[in-house]
């Protein structure tokens, strides 16, 4: 027999003779070979290369006496001889993990061109080659810099340089994945060593011994997939491979510790195993390392040696473009690890770049949230033998006991899903605004600043820009600029308290049907990256808000987005918000004022941030905007929401031709021609990177401006006193409103300071938007010819104006309204057109009817607080036209305003403004049935006086005259 080989240091291909496995001098480092040869791995029926023992040369005794050992007595052997049993070697990762650590070594951003005949006559034409240009090499050394275990890489270098290498990453990501790390680790050894352990000692010693230093867990995360998938088409083909998927983030977990790594102690002898890898769950060794000890279930794990890391789980949902015709939105769980928890959150569109993995489902085996009929059945069951002696039991409980894995994405990068989410949806609101501003233009190609630079200094752009907003849609200037400057938003202040005070602008659009109002909603959502679009009728005040549910795994309550928490940062639409019930308009009080949502059910207590503006659309009570009733009248809403929102515009569908016409023409072409038809001057991008740029100013109030406000607030205020005029209460909050609208206006023209011109603006459009109400004229004539039946004219107007139906009555509004226009008047007040007979019509405006009702009442009430009496008729009226003497011209002038207030003051005592009485005053009050015999008579020589009504509040009536 032959003497053992002794030449240990010689790879298994090179030694000289047959190694003998039960040799007392085995090597101490495991002989690496091809798992692929597997005639070279023993066990296997094969032999190492050059042992010749199965032909008969000196190894034939040694496997002689292999196989005479033979049975169990081999097998007992086996765990002493652990480190003679060569490890298996993935040979295509090792190859990958040299290649990648080459082009991490030696990428530059600099393409290095092939040499020509011209490039080699020119001096500096060879690409430099210093270290500080290698692209990589820079990124490891500002890892350590910022304490960073990440590094980030660009799929498109890959693509580019070493497309072989990228595929197959692309194709195997999660096999290579250990090597890719690898790799990197080798890189950080090379350049900062000091970076790749970290001590776990909390001794102050100089050197930190060996046995307390761990390698840092590094990550790379790739980014720029020239694809992107979406949730349905994740199948089982896809696992392993590296794939970006879309979608909205719903929910999001908190972060967690995740134990990557663990080190385990032996209960029984105190052995030590490191680094047992986690398989998606707590893993424990199979058995303990150590000869003497067959230990299979009692580990206590190391925490002080273990690794863990951050961990998270998101819900990602389908994008609403991506839900096939009839089919429900899927969802996923997307697992994040280390550096890239809490980058999404919910309401984000992100687009995360990772693998699709199949992990064991937690729920299924017998922990928390199991399923207790399954766990009946598994551990009851019928014998022994548990699920395998229970034989076919149909498909139903088969499906259901066997489906105990279920697939997640392991992501490796989180980016925002939109290319233009940068454009909007960063707020500009800080106090760093400068610093801000010149990092945006940083983020810009050198084409597109000169293009806003031309945008900011070109002429009239504020109106420029209205111009471009919603180009689908013909005219509507008004509600144009109300969106533009929603989107411009006002400048969010924080008083010394801790108060936030409110920069979202809020706007609501009520109009007739086919005003193109859920266009506008459209386009809002489509323009901006963190916009949700909602319908009042089907949502609820948990959908709107927020709602806490039951988590699936732990069992525990969490809380889940909303609407208004996933539009923060941006605008929430709701549609048909008139057709929301009462309890769910009250759930978004404090979101729409206060910005917040405070919850307090099922153990959780938490205020959340609902940083939106709300952009609403409603239809008028009855379908039709009606003109004859106040704005409160006709929209379903509370008077607190109403308050809240800063703009409101009525929308109309009136009858004109010429308008008709154009808008015929720009529908046609657009179904004709499609975007041809559609020319803006600013392209969305433009829009959407203008007023991010805008959106960096924070302008502030001058003096002069401040002036100006105060003065309009005034009159707003004015204007809306008075028993006629309470379509729409002016409060503080519209007072704040003018300030908003005034901020977005400076940001919308590029100005840090608002000028008494822009306040003026912001009036003018708060003005418009909220006093849009017309009266119909009040008609003497008609009030004569009104039959003894009815109470007064008002009232039998009112009771024919109810049983008229739409159509008829918006037949008769366009009547009324071209009748008008068609008449004429020389004075200021009448519309007095000649009848037949040569006599004036008795006809006023409402507005100049209750401003003979003012002047009539504060005089009365004046004369009653000093002589505590009426005012006679005659009196009256002679102390009316002495008011108007300048107006009149002409005799018949006089003579036709007497008439007028005589047949006013009628009309005032039936609408409950005076008190009529009979008689003399100061003789005292007739009998009751005297009084209703003699006025049944109508005695024309007896005297009327006038009183004050005491249903009419004089305060309101003071504060709407002039001051």
């Amino acid at each position: 027999m032959s003497s053992p080989v002794t030449n240990f240091n010689l790879p298994p291909s090179s030694a000289p003779g047959a190694i003998t496995p039960n040799s007392s001098s085995l090597p101490q480092s495991r002989p690496i070979v091809d798992p692929l040869a597997f005639d070279n791995v023993r066990g296997l029926g094969g032999s190492l290369p050059n042992d010749v023992s199965r032909e008969g040369g000196p190894g034939e005794d040694i496997t002689g006496n292999e196989r005479r050992r033979g049975g169990a007595g081999g097998r007992r052997n086996v765990p002493e001889d652990t480190d003679a049993i060569p490890r298996v070697k993935d040979a295509t990762g090792e190859k990958v993990m040299e290649s990648f650590q080459l082009f991490l070594e030696n990428f530059t951003e600099q393409i290095a061109l092939p040499d020509t005949p011209g490039s080699m006559n020119v001096d500096g034409a060879m690409p430099p080659t210093a270290e500080d240009s290698k692209f990589y090499i820079e990124q490891i050394k500002a890892m350590k810099e910022f304490e960073l275990t990440t590094l980030y890489v660009d799929f498109s270098h890959l693509l580019e340089r070493e497309e072989v290498l990228a595929r197959a990453i692309q194709s195997q990501y999660y096999r290579f994945l250990p090597y890719l790390r690898r790799a990197l680790q080798a890189l950080i050894r090379h350049y900062e060593p000091t970076y790749l352990y970290t001590s776990t000692s909390f001794s102050t010693a100089a050197s930190a011994s060996t046995s307390t230093l761990i390698t840092r867990e590094f990550n790379i995360a790739f980014y720029n997939l020239p694809l992107t998938a979406g949730i349905r088409d994740m199948r089982m083909d896809k696992i392993g491979q590296l794939v970006s998927i879309s979608g909205t983030v719903t929910r999001t977990s908190e972060v967690r510790p995740e134990l990557v790594s663990g080190t385990f102690v032996c209960e029984n002898c105190k052995f030590v195993i490191r680094d047992v890898e986690q398989q998606f769950k707590y893993t424990e060794p199979i058995l303990c390392q150590n000869g003497t000890c067959n230990n299979r279930s009692g580990w206590q794990l190391n925490i002080e040696q273990s690794k863990f890391s951050d961990w998270q789980k998101v819900r990602i949902q389908e994008n609403a473009n991506e839900i096939p015709t009839g089919s429900m939105p899927r969802s996923l769980d997307v697992i994040l690890r280390a550096e890239i928890v809490e980058r999404a959150k919910a309401g984000d569109k992100c687009t995360f770049t990772g693998t699709f993995i199949v992990v064991p489902d937690v729920s299924q085996l017998g922990l928390p949230g199991v399923n207790a009929e399954m766990m009946r059945e598994n551990r009851g069951g019928r014998g022994e033998g548990g699920v395998a002696s229970q034989g076919v039991t149909g498909l139903k409980s088969l499906g259901v006991r066997d489906l105990q894995y279920k697939t997640a994405f392991l992501a490796c990068m989180v980016q925002g899903a939109d290319a233009r989410a940068g454009a909007t949806d960063v707020r500009g609101d800080l106090e760093n605004g400068e610093e801000d501003q010149e990092a945006f233009l940083n983020s810009l190609t050198q084409q597109e600043v000169d293009e806003l630079k031309n945008m900011v200094n070109s002429d009239n752009i504020y109106q420029r820009l209205v111009s471009s907003i919603a180009p689908t849609v013909y005219g509507h200037e008004i509600v144009k600029k109300g969106i533009l400057l929603q989107l411009m938003g006002g400048v969010h202040k924080q008083t010394q308290e801790g108060i936030h005070l409110r920069g979202d602008i809020n706007v609501c659009i009520v109009g007739d049907p086919s005003t193109s109002k859920s266009q506008f909603l459209k386009y809002v959502c489509g323009f901006l990256p963190r916009a949700v679009y909602t319908s009042g009728k089907a949502s609820t005040a948990a959908g709107l808000t927020a709602a806490v549910v039951k988590d699936e795994e732990s069992g525990e309550f969490t809380i889940e987005a909303g609407a208004l928490m996933l539009a923060d940062n941006g605008i929430c639409a709701i549609d048909e918000f008139d057709k929301m019930d009462i309890a769910d308009q009250v759930a978004i009080h404090e979101a729409m004022e206060q910005q917040t949502i405070s919850i307090a059910k099922a153990g959780i207590q938490a205020t959340l941030n609902a940083r939106t503006s709300i952009l609403a659309a409603a239809n008028p009570i009855g379908g039709r905007y009606n003109r004859k009733m106040s704005l409160r009248a006709n929209v379903a809403m509370s008077a607190p929401i109403m308050s809240r929102f800063d703009l409101f515009f009525v929308v109309l569908d009136e009858c004109n031709e010429t308008v008709d016409l154009h808008i015929a023409q720009h529908i046609v072409n657009v179904h004709r021609f499609r975007d041809a038809a559609i020319a803006p001057e600013f392209s969305t991008e433009a829009l959407q990177r203008y007023i991010r740029y805008a959106r960096t100013f924070s302008p502030k109030l001058t003096a002069a401006a401040s002036a100006v406000l105060v003065e309009k607030y005034r009159a707003l205020r004015q204007d809306e006193g008075g028993p006629g005029k309470s379509n729409f209460r002016i409060t503080v909050r519209q007072l704040e409103s003018m300030i908003r609208l005034s901020e977005a206006i400076a940001r919308a023209n590029c100005q840090n300071d608002i000028t008494p011109a822009i306040v003026r603006e912001a009036y003018s459009l708060l003005r418009q938007s909220i006093i849009h109400v017309e009266q119909d004229d009040i008609n003497f004539d008609e009030e004569e010819d009104v039959p003894n039946g009815a109470p007064n004219g008002h009232a039998s107007s009112h009771d024919m104006e109810e049983s008229m139906d739409t159509a008829d009555a918006a037949a008769l509004d366009a009547a009324e309204s071209s009748y008008q226009a068609g008449t004429s008047s020389a004075h200021p007040y009448v519309n007095g057109a000649v009848q037949s007979g040569g006599k004036k019509k008795m006809r006023i405006t409402y507005n100049r009817y209750m401003e003979i009702m003012n002047l009539c009442v504060l005089h009365l009430s004046d004369v009653e607080r000093e002589s505590g009496q009426g005012v006679d008729r005659e009196e009256l009226v002679q102390w009316y036209l002495e008011q108007k003497e300048v107006d009149f011209e002409t005799e018949e002038d006089l003579e036709y305003e007497r008439e007028l207030i005589s047949k006013a003051l009628t009309k005032l005592a039936k609408d409950n403004y005076l008190l009529e009485i009979r008689g003399d005053v100061r003789e005292g009050l007739a009998p009751s049935g005297e009084e209703s015999l003699e006025s049944a008579e109508g005695s024309a020589g007896e005297k009327v006086y006038y009183v004050v009504h005491p249903q009419v509040d004089l305060s309101d009536l003071s504060s709407s005259i002039a001051v």
